[in-house]
């Protein structure tokens, strides 16, 4: 997975190098850009960026998020040394009929991506509101010394799709 510290930087060895020290234990999936748009321009290094993504749930079917991330540019986000703020914001959405693939626990991770070289990272965790049957999601960063307040909520109602007449229950798949 090329990690977002890792985006402006050119293919080269440093990227090379610095994306298979931290792959490790990553997500097969990647995140797919829908587009960006600049917040702060800089003369001769990249501008700053507001990233949208797209990442569909790896344990259910017909549920994807879309999450909005800052991406550093000047000198240290073009080397890859940049430590990207913890303002995430995400909405998850059913584009198709939920199919569980797997059971899974409250507050398991869907996605992880690190946010500075050594100290953050930023996870999309899931979970389900049983009473209701609903799927709730959470994006917040951590940061190993002094943490984040900053999160982000979205929630989605599985509600059944297209000809059937019942939708599954997020319950049946949770374990508690």
């Amino acid at each position: 997975m090329i990690l977002s510290i890792l985006r402006p930087v050119p293919a080269g060895i440093l990227s090379l190098g610095l994306a298979c020290l931290f792959t490790a234990g990553a997500f097969a999936q990647e995140p797919e850009l829908i587009f960006r748009r600049s917040t702060v321009f800089h003369f001769f290094t990249p501008n700053d960026k507001l990233a949208t993504y797209a990442i569909d749930d790896p344990a259910v079917d017909g549920v994807a998020c879309y999450f909005t991330v800052p991406e550093k540019g000047g000198v240290a986000g073009t080397l890859g040394l940049a430590e990207q703020t913890s303002d995430i914001s995400l909405a998850c959405r059913q584009y198709g009929p939920v199919t569980f693939k797997e059971k899974f626990a409250q507050g398991d991770v869907v996605f992880r991506e690190r946010r500075s070289l050594f100290f953050k990272k930023m996870q999309i965790v899931r979970g389900c509101d049983k009473k209701r049957n609903v799927l709730v999601y959470m994006v917040y960063s951590d940061k190993l010394i002094e943490g984040s307040p900053k999160n982000s909520t979205s929630s989605v109602p599985v509600q059944p799709w297209g000809a059937a007449s019942e939708a599954q229950k997020c319950a049946d798949w949770v374990t508690d």
